[in-house]
C-alpha cells in the first residue's frame, strides 16, 4: 500500500508526519524570534563600503572569481603572523634576532611585481618588526593573541579575531585593551581609533567574554611606530553596536528582497568611488570596471607601505 503524500495528512496507522527542520521558519509562526545575523567586522565593512561588493562576496553563489592577490595584503598577513609567532616563543627567546627567522617562516610571496620589490618589502617589514618589539616587554604575555571573541545581541551573532588583547592596570583593577596592528597607510590618529567600528565591537565582545572592563582601543602603526588610541565610554560602544545592528538589518532586508525575486543590482547597489580600482570584483561590476584598475603591487610604491 502506498503512503499518502499529502502534506500534513496522517499516514497509514494514524501518525502525523514528522516536522522537518526549517518548517517552522517556512510557516512563519508568530512570536518566533528573528534569526540572528552572523557577522564579522569584515562582513559588516564590506556592505558599508559597497553593497555590491558584499553581494559578490556573500550572496552570489557561485561567487564571482576574485582578481589576483594584493601585495600589500601579503605584506600585512606576513607581519601579523610573525608577531603572533613572536608571542608563541618562550619569553627568554623573544629577542630581535629571532624576527628574521619568524618573518621568513610566515612570508607570503603573492602579488609582488618582481623579486626585487619582494626583497625590498621583506627588508622593510623586518625593520618595522625590529623597531616594534623594542617597545614590548618580552616577558609580558597578552591576555590574548589572535584571539576570537564573540557576542550575541537581539540582532547580531558577532565574532571577530583581535590581533592582541592586553590586560593593563586600571583605577579599579585590571582592564582590557584591544590592540590592532596596521601596516598600511599613514596618517592614523585618534579619530581613526574612535571611529573604528571593528575595534569597538571587539571591545564590546571582549568585555563580555572576559568579564572585565574593555574601553581602550589602539591602532599600532608599525611603519611609523605610532599608536593611535581612544577610550570609549559605555555610551560610545553602544552607539557603535547600534550602527552595526542597523547595517545588519539593511543586509537582511536586501537578502530577503533578492530571495523574493527583487533585482539583485537594485537590492545591492554599487557605491562607486576610489575603492573601485582596488576591488577584488572590479572586472565583474559594470560600474567598477569603468574605474582604472590598480596593479596588485601598486600599494607597495606608496609611502610607508600603504
Amino acid at each position: 500500500m502506498r503512503r499518502s503524500s499529502s502534506a500534513g495528512r496522517p499516514a497509514a496507522g494514524g501518525r502525523a508526519p514528522r516536522q522537518r527542520a526549517g518548517d517552522a521558519e517556512q510557516l512563519g509562526f508568530e512570536g518566533m524570534p528573528e534569526r540572528l545575523f552572523v557577522c564579522t567586522p569584515s562582513k559588516l565593512g564590506a556592505y558599508a563600503d559597497c553593497p555590491r561588493r558584499y553581494r559578490y562576496s556573500y550572496v552570489d553563489r557561485p561567487a564571482p572569481p576574485k582578481g589576483p592577490p594584493w601585495a600589500h595584503n601579503s605584506l600585512g598577513a606576513s607581519v601579523h603572523t610573525a608577531l603572533k609567532n613572536w608571542y608563541a616563543l618562550p619569553a627568554d627567546r623573544r629577542r630581535p634576532e629571532a624576527l628574521a627567522t619568524l618573518l621568513k617562516g610566515t612570508w607570503v610571496r603573492e602579488g609582488y611585481r618582481d623579486d626585487e620589490q619582494e626583497r625590498a618589502a621583506y627588508r622593510r617589514a623586518l625593520g618595522w618588526l625590529e623597531a616594534y618589539v623594542e617597545t614590548l616587554e618580552p616577558d609580558s604575555d597578552p591576555l590574548g593573541v589572535e584571539r576570537v571573541v564573540a557576542v550575541k545581541t537581539a540582532v547580531l551573532a558577532f565574532n571577530g579575531r583581535a590581533d592582541r588583547i592586553d590586560s593593563r592596570p586600571g583605577p579599579e583593577g585590571p582592564e582590557l585593551v584591544i590592540v590592532d596592528y596596521k601596516t598600511g597607510r599613514t596618517g592614523l590618529d585618534t579619530d581613526d581609533a574612535r571611529g573604528s567600528q571593528a575595534l569597538a565591537l571587539y571591545a564590546y565582545a571582549a568585555e563580555r567574554v572576559f568579564r572585565r572592563p574593555c574601553r581602550r582601543v589602539e591602532l599600532h602603526h608599525l611603519p611609523t611606530g605610532t599608536v593611535a588610541g581612544h577610550d570609549h565610554s559605555v555610551e560610545s560602544l553602544a552607539r557603535q553596536l547600534t550602527r552595526a545592528e542597523e547595517t545588519a538589518r539593511d543586509i537582511m532586508a536586501a537578502e530577503r528582497a533578492v530571495a523574493d525575486g527583487a533585482d539583485a543590482d537594485e537590492a545591492f547597489p554599487v557605491a562607486p568611488g576610489p575603492r573601485c580600482g582596488w576591488c577584488d570584483f572590479r572586472r565583474h561590476c559594470p560600474t567598477g570596471a569603468q574605474a582604472p584598475g590598480k596593479e596588485p603591487w601598486a600599494a607597495m610604491d606608496r609611502p610607508a607601505g600603504g
